[in-house]
């Protein structure tokens, strides 16, 4: 196939997943190269390419994409040959591979991981999981069905650090943990991305393709690789772009993965482009224990939020735990009951409020480094191992839907009341509505 074309998808979609789990019995040794396969090369496919060229024991042996620039600089870099592909499915029927590791835009997640579980692969895919939550199910349905090991590109979730810093909080060494906060700032005004006009696509670009399921739009630069985040129809926007590694964190620092309900307010306020995502957003998520949680997004100013640029704050009776990209901080807090003064000496009298208070925690910090490549490392692991990733779909697709049901929250302008049993709106039919969509024909899922 030249193109990726919509005709004869379901018919070859169907051809991609013959080989099935059933008929992959390679079980390697821990000594054993994992071969891997690519599907997205740009922008974070070259980065997750990067991570996985680190290690020794892991070989590239096909690589995908629609625009053919990306595949000759991938293909330099691994420099060894790799067989190349503009259809991911072709890809998905090849015998030289493992695994497959998959780096498209947010809309193609769920397509490409579930052809990939029917043809046998162990899948990476990056985050943020799905663009839907009835997509994230499917998936995780997906991998328990044909027993693949998983891993949601979610790297933080490997890095010590951040391990460290969450079992801090899980031990009680802050006390009760009453309020999360956690933060994307940077300024981006006046113009943003810029407001580029229609027009036709490079001719180097299968723009069928790129769309796949995603509603037909005309061309538009920004609608196009990076920029796709801005736009609805192929990304959550910001919440989940960042919001998925916060949450991630916050989810394994609590001990918890579903909250109970979530409400949002923002808007597309000061930047002029042609974005469709909010500039500036605040959801507020409630966790089991009355435990709040909150995302602000601020895209048009640029002054750091927390303590020395922390991205997420933990906030604990006995004190805070900074956690931002290359380490944590820990500051303790006056444990005693911070009551008035008396008014009146008769008053102070009979005022014991500073006995029996708690001792201060200690501060404390940690460093590391939050690279691709420990996750990538753990995934390899596993792939030999066949134990659960750090991040298997489960965890991701739970990480993922918190922000995306802010997203929803933010679009029909309610507070909604989530049962993470059912993954349903308990109080609002047409935000259920919300929680999937329906892909242009031909595409199924």
């Amino acid at each position: 196939m030249n193109r990726l074309t919509r005709r004869d998808f379901s018919k070859s979609a169907v051809a991609a997943g013959a080989t099935t789990a059933l008929s992959y019995s390679n079980i390697l040794g821990a000594n054993d190269q994992v071969r891997l396969g690519f599907i997205a090369l740009g922008n974070r496919g070259d980065q997750v390419l990067d991570a996985f060229l680190a290690h020794q024991d892991c070989k590239v042996t096909a690589i995908c994409d629609i625009y053919q620039p990306y595949m000759d600089f991938a293909s330099k870099k691994i420099g060894a040959n790799p067989g190349q592909f503009k259809d991911y499915r072709r890809l998905l029927e090849s015998k030289e591979i493992d695994a497959v590791v998959i780096s498209t835009p947010d809309h193609w997640h769920a397509l490409q991981m579930i052809h990939a579980c029917q043809a046998g692969k162990d899948v990476y895919v990056e985050k943020p999981l799905s663009l839907t939550v009835s997509e994230g199910r499917k998936m995780v349905e997906a991998a328990h069905k044909y027993q693949r090991v998983t891993q949601v590109g979610i790297h933080r979730r490997s890095s010590g650090f951040v391990r460290e810093a969450a079992e801090i909080v899980r031990s009680g060494y802050l006390g009760e943990i009453t309020s999360v906060r956690a933060f994307h700032i940077q300024n981006e005004w006046p113009n943003g991305i810029g407001n580029p006009p229609n027009g036709n696509p490079p001719a180097d670009l299968d723009w069928e393709a790129w769309l796949g399921p995603a509603p037909m739009k005309p061309y538009n630069k920004n609608r196009t690789f990076y920029r796709f985040r801005w736009f609805w129809d192929y990304s959550g926007g910001q919440l989940t772009n960042f919001g998925v590694h916060y949450i991630d964190a916050i989810h394994l620092a609590l001990g918890q993965d579903t909250p109970q309900a979530v409400t949002a307010m923002g808007g597309k306020i000061v930047i002029k482009d042609n974005r469709e995502i909010p500039d500036t957003m605040e959801v507020l998520w409630q966790y089991p224990g009355g435990i709040l949680v909150t995302f602000t997004q601020i895209n048009a100013n640029s002054h750091a939020a927390g303590l020395n640029n922390g991205e997420i704050e933990f906030r604990g009776t006995k004190g805070t735990l900074y956690l931002k990209g290359n380490g944590y901080e820990v500051v303790p807090d006056a444990v005693s009951p911070n009551e008035f003064f008396a008014r009146s000496p008769l008053d102070r009298a009979g005022d014991n409020w500073r006995k029996g208070a708690n001792p201060l925690i200690e501060a404390k910090s940690g460093k590391g480094d939050a690279d691709t490549k420990h996750h990538a490392r753990n995934f390899l692991d596993c792939i030999k191992s066949r134990e659960k990733c750090h991040c298997d779909i489960e965890i991701g697709h739970r990480s993922t839907s918190a922000p995306l049901i802010g997203n929803i929250a933010y679009k029909v302008k309610a507070y909604l009341e989530w049962d993470g049993k059912a993954e349903r709106f308990t109080n609002h039919a047409a935000a259920n509505k919300l929680l999937g969509y329906q892909y242009r024909s031909p595409y199924k899922i």
